[in-house]
């Protein structure tokens, strides 16, 4: 039985990379590192994980997993923090209504991360 998604995986090749997603995850969004080890480390985002693989480089282009979409209740200030330290908002925060039966009110927004995937900022209203 399935219980939910435990966590999505991505990868960098450096340092330097690994450091900006430290930076981007846990010191401008607030998530945890929950464990670290020799090629990797785990962020918790509070009924999930962010898996960093750092032993090879990730490939940097669209597949069939599109984005990331981390729930939150102020879509409005992450995407100012992340514009405010230098990534791109590339959807702004907007009110829509997913048109489904019932129709869902949201908020959302969409940016990109420090390895080039895309990250949506998602509140139900």
């Amino acid at each position: 039985m399935i219980k939910g998604i435990h966590h999505i995986s991505m990868k960098c090749g450096n340092e330097e990379d690994l450091a900006k997603v430290k930076e981007f995850y846990v010191d401008l969004l607030g998530l945890k590192i929950c464990r670290e080890w020799p090629e990797g480390i785990m962020i918790d985002t509070g009924n999930g994980f962010i898996e960093i693989f750092t032993n090879a480089e990730g490939i940097k282009q669209l597949g069939a997993i599109r984005h990331i979409a981390l729930a939150t209740d102020d879509v409005d200030e992450l995407a100012g923090k992340v514009k405010e330290a230098g990534y791109e908002v590339f959807i702004e925060p907007n009110d829509r209504v997913i048109k489904s039966d019932p129709p869902l009110p949201i908020r959302m927004a969409f940016c990109f991360g420090p390895l080039g995937e895309q990250i949506e900022f998602f509140c139900e209203r």
